[in-house]
């Protein structure tokens, strides 16, 4: 009888600590698309230019403020060959930051592959705002 008593109690216990938690769901809470435009090599600032020079061999994330605008820098470090692209899967405002997502892509099957190494980056350019900014 003891035992039992035991064992109601302890669920009992168990069901009183679980009762009190609950599953969060952990949003990024509302995101606000922030607009961008792909800035071309030739379109770049000389400072920027060395900038990436000086990092290309690694994997680099950086900022760069120009006047109103804002450089979003993203760099893949030195690949083995050439042909690799960057997609931008989201740029947008969160509650505290401003996110951007990319993702390397690779060489498409099938086409003739370039055997030197490469520097993959690209370079987004949005109006200037004094918030932290974080790739993923």
């Amino acid at each position: 009888m003891k035992k039992l008593f035991t064992i109601i109690c302890m669920g009992l216990a168990i069901w009183g600590l679980l009762g009190g938690c609950e599953v969060t769901d952990m949003k990024e809470g509302d995101k606000k698309p922030v607009e961008y435009t792909v800035v071309l090599e030739k379109e770049l600032p000389e400072e920027i230019l060395s900038l990436i020079d000086q990092k290309k061999e690694h994997d680099f994330q950086m900022t760069y403020q120009d006047g109103d605008d804002l450089y979003l820098i993203r760099g893949y470090g030195k690949q083995e060959k050439g042909g690799y692209s960057i997609q931008v899967e989201e740029v947008y405002m969160g509650t505290s930051a401003i996110t951007v997502k990319t993702s390397l892509l690779g060489p498409p099957r099938g086409e003739t592959q370039i055997l030197e190494p490469s520097y993959p980056y690209i370079v987004l350019k949005i109006p200037y705002q004094d918030v932290p900014v974080q790739f993923q």
